[in-house]
């Protein structure tokens, strides 16, 4: 794998709460740098990220219902439609894990699907948390995901335990198939770590150590 198609399918992220202005900065700035497509922080800076990053043609980012996943639709919708016209493209919302594991599935599926609604058209995201999950909640997760319209299934936050793991990676690929895409997040530290990501099925990749993934050198795939 070349090392600028890994650049481009990473998702840079800067989530922490405790995260400043200058931060903020900073990180934009190693995203022009290192030439990076999509950056993701959260709903305060999504302004701030915009103004910084739209003059490069960088796309920015907003998790919905961050980090928990237990906001109201009603809720997230507004969160949605207020990141949107604050300059963010991409949509990460996080599922109603009370309602799967309540086996509330239509509760879950509309959760999705007005948020869906609510991106008019930008890409969404559902992280499902799988560290939080047995293999059959992470089966219905995906299974709903694709019902609701939404564009991919994401493994996790980062934040709740767990994180993407080459298994889960190649389950959700086999559930969703063609009809979503699978992103990987929580726990990718290294070049090594994403090649074997990608190789296991993931389409897009999300982390806060992207700087140090795609400056670590080779390993045994191809650059």
């Amino acid at each position: 794998m070349e090392k600028q198609h890994l650049i481009d399918i990473i998702d840079y992220t800067l989530l922490k709460p405790t995260v400043s202005k200058a931060e903020i900065k900073d990180f934009c700035q190693e995203t022009i740098d290192y030439g990076f497509k999509t950056v993701f922080v959260n709903p305060y800076y999504v302004p701030y990220a915009y103004e910084l990053l739209s003059p490069h043609g960088i796309k920015v980012g907003v998790p919905i219902g961050f980090s928990l996943g237990g906001a109201t639709t009603q809720t997230k919708v507004a969160e949605t439609k207020e990141a949107i016209q604050n300059g963010a493209v991409e949509i990460d919302m996080l599922m109603n894990l009370g309602a799967l594991k309540s086996q509330e599935y239509d509760v879950v599926k509309h959760d999705i699907a007005e948020v869906v609604k609510a991106s008019d058209g930008l890409t969404t995201k559902v992280i499902i948390e799988n560290g939080l999950l047995t293999k059959e909640e992470k089966v219905t997760a995906a299974k709903l995901t694709v019902e609701a319209g939404a564009d991919y299934v994401k493994t996790a936050t980062g934040f709740n335990g767990g994180g993407a793991t080459v298994e889960d990676v190649k389950l959700l690929r086999s559930v969703v198939g063609d009809h979503a895409g699978v992103k990987a997040a929580g726990g990718i530290r290294t070049y090594d770590d994403a090649i074997a990501i990608v190789e296991a099925g993931a389409d897009r990749i999300g982390a806060s150590g992207a700087v140090a993934i795609v400056s670590g050198g080779t390993s045994h795939a191809a650059y």
